[in-house]
């Protein structure tokens, strides 16, 4: 898996090849993001000289902020690659605060 962050997501990159898109799964339970996938089991009536892809299910969790927008979180597998994009959400983006001058008031306003 890589992750990285843009300005305004995380986007997970998880190798999944040989993966029917159907049976991937992802699902958000609070902070908890499962990944479950099934890869079918080879036929059995063959002589195996190496066999390096293991079949049955794949599963991961990951905790994820609760700074991600759950409801706008997309996936997407091409290409044997699961692309998970998790948006930040608007509250937890960072901001700029503007300086400005001569706005602080005096020690008599305060008191």
């Amino acid at each position: 898996m890589d992750l990285y962050r843009t300005d305004d997501s995380y986007v997970a990159m998880i190798d999944m090849p040989g993966m029917t898109p159907s049976s991937i799964e992802v699902d958000v339970d609070g902070t908890v993001m499962t990944v479950r996938a099934e890869r079918a089991r080879p036929a059995e009536d063959v002589r195996w000289l190496v066999r390096g892809r293991r079949a049955g299910t794949f599963v991961r969790r990951f905790t994820i902020g609760e700074n991600i927008d759950v409801d706008a979180i997309t996936a997407d597998y091409t290409d044997g690659v699961l692309t998970i994009t998790l948006p930040v959400a608007e509250q937890a983006k960072p901001r700029k605060v503007e300086v400005t001058t001569g706005a602080r008031p005096s020690l008599a306003q305060a008191a």
